[in-house]
């Protein structure tokens, strides 16, 4: 029913690559999409923060992806959302929102990531009716996951009276495109479930493809091979085809997890994506 991107077999040698990025991307000029980044105010005087939701499959790199944008927007490599390198099980057990700093002490970008355990198949990583509520502004930071049940209105970490700061604005699918990281039916299921649980409430979604360098060889010898390459194209449109997000929603990018320093093609690919959440995420709230 998925195709290729969920059953474990071996991996064909990579098609030949396109002779032109069929889709086109600033190299070389990620100061014009940092920049807007940098200056972006919420035009609705009631929102502080845009809540960006990220979810996903163990191990499919959203603590990661954090640590990547603050790094870009911090100009050095950092680490403060917790990511694993071992897939056995969710490293994320709680219900966590990170600010970025911009600035000095005490000032923050006007967006925020929340991050959540991981989804797994039954009684395992986060309960989809957690993530709709969450969705919903009704979960705190703090709250710990319980794979087997949702939370508890008499929960201290369930909040009775969201605001508009609390909703999330955006969701972020976050798959990896390698092909260790296999799918269950029932992963795919409850990933289609909180899809679905967002489009009634009519908040915007996008997909972050993590690890495009440990999946495709020519993306891992250059960076820039990214939109030439047909295998990731195809990992697009596997997950496209699964999960009903379309492909000009869909992002690849490559997580820092072995630089010690902050490289211009990586933050571009980043920044890329960034400033379509964000577009996403004010439009959202303009519409409200």
């Amino acid at each position: 029913m998925f195709g290729g991107w969920f059953k474990p077999k071996p991996r064909p040698p990579s098609p030949e690559p396109f002779t032109e990025e069929w889709r086109k991307i600033p190299w070389g000029n990620k100061g014009r999409d940092l920049q807007f980044v940098r200056d972006y105010q919420p035009h609705n005087d009631e929102l502080k923060q845009q809540r960006i939701l990220l979810y996903g499959p163990t191990g499919s790199g959203k603590s990661s992806f954090i640590n990547t944008v603050d790094s870009v927007l911090q100009g050095r490599v950092t680490g403060r959302a917790s990511a694993d390198a071992i897939f056995l099980e969710s490293f994320t057990k709680k219900f966590r929102t990170y600010k970025i700093q911009k600035g000095g002490p005490g000032e923050f970008y006007p967006f925020t990531f929340t991050d959540i355990m991981g989804i797994e198949d039954t009684n395992k990583g986060a309960c989809v009716e957690d993530i709709k509520l969450a969705m919903r502004g009704h979960i705190k930071d703090g709250y710990n996951f319980n794979p087997a049940s949702k939370i508890s209105e008499d929960d201290h970490n369930y909040n009775k009276t969201p605001t508009l700061n609390d909703q999330v604005h955006v969701l972020v699918c976050v798959v990896s495109a390698t092909t260790s990281n296999i799918l269950s039916a029932e992963t795919v299921t409850k990933m289609r479930q909180v899809r679905i649980a967002a489009n009634d409430m009519g908040i915007p979604q996008l997909a972050i493809l993590t690890k495009i360098d440990e999946a495709c060889p020519e993306v891992n010898a250059d960076i820039k091979n990214v939109y030439r390459s047909k295998y990731l194209k195809e990992k697009m449109v596997d997950l496209n085809v699964a999960l009903g997000i379309p492909l000009n929603c869909i992002f690849p990018v490559k997580n820092y997890h072995s630089e010690i320093d902050t490289d211009d093609d990586i933050d571009t690919l980043i920044v890329s994506a960034l400033r379509q959440i964000i577009h996403f995420g004010e439009d959202f709230v303009n519409n409200l």
